[in-house]
């Protein structure tokens, strides 16, 4: 609870601070910059905001993470994608690869992705929410309760093998053993917020090569970690 309005205090405040900044012109001053450091510092100001966040054409991972992936998908213009978890990443794979499937739990965020990406006709958005029954729970606080048996297998009812496979959603830890069974070969998982330690553990645990992408963030005010997880 406490951690939600620490998030929620902050978020407001940087609400604010981005009506100064464009009045200003700071924000258009950081949107004409080219560097990374620039490009950081203005998503600051897009956390949470899925439309600002789109216009600013960046998921939701570190800087490293989002380079490479976007030289991998370059390498794959016709790459399959799924993804665990929706949003601003969604249409941003949908610019550099050829499917994307996106599976969200939560009702209201699938409504409001699927009202801005339906017209994309190579997006396929799946809403599959929690159950209060099951063998799958995720770990995060405020879940309790809560079990994502159908989620996580959500890619079994998807034909066929996938080039980058995305984790960025619930039970992610049970993602990834879902994960391993359909990637391609040569092909790439995403595993976000790889500074948890269950992660580590899951990603350890994996069989796979793990090289964790640490660094400044988008949206994130102090540096994180985004993995990339292939089959060596």
């Amino acid at each position: 609870m406490m951690h939600r309005q620490i998030r929620s205090a902050y978020v407001r405040m940087l609400r604010g601070a981005r009506a100064v900044a464009r009045g200003t012109g700071v924000l258009e001053r950081l949107e004409a910059g080219e560097s990374r450091r620039a490009r950081w510092l203005r998503s600051l100001f897009a956390i949470y905001d899925f439309d600002d966040l789109t216009r600013l054409d960046l998921p939701w991972w570190t800087f490293d993470a989002v380079e490479e992936v976007e030289a991998f998908l370059a390498a794959r213009p016709q790459a399959r994608v799924f993804e665990w978890g929706s949003g601003a990443s969604t249409l941003w794979l949908s610019k550099r690869a050829g499917e994307v499937v996106s599976v969200e739990h939560d009702p209201q965020w699938f409504g409001m992705v699927t009202e801005r990406l339906t017209a994309l006709q190579n997006v396929r958005l799946r809403h599959a929410p929690a159950e209060a029954t099951g063998d799958v729970a995720s770990r995060k606080p405020g879940f309790e309760g809560q079990f994502f048996d159908r989620y996580v297998a959500a890619i079994r009812e998807e034909d066929g093998l996938f080039d980058l496979i995305v984790i960025d959603g619930r039970a992610r830890e049970a993602c990834l053993e879902e994960a391993k069974l359909r990637l391609a070969p040569g092909g790439v998982i995403v595993l976000d917020d790889f500074k948890r330690d269950r992660y580590r553990v899951a990603a350890r645990d994996s069989g796979l090569t793990t090289r964790a992408l640490d660094g400044l963030a988008v949206c994130l005010p102090l540096p994180d970690s985004t993995a990339l997880l292939s089959r060596g």
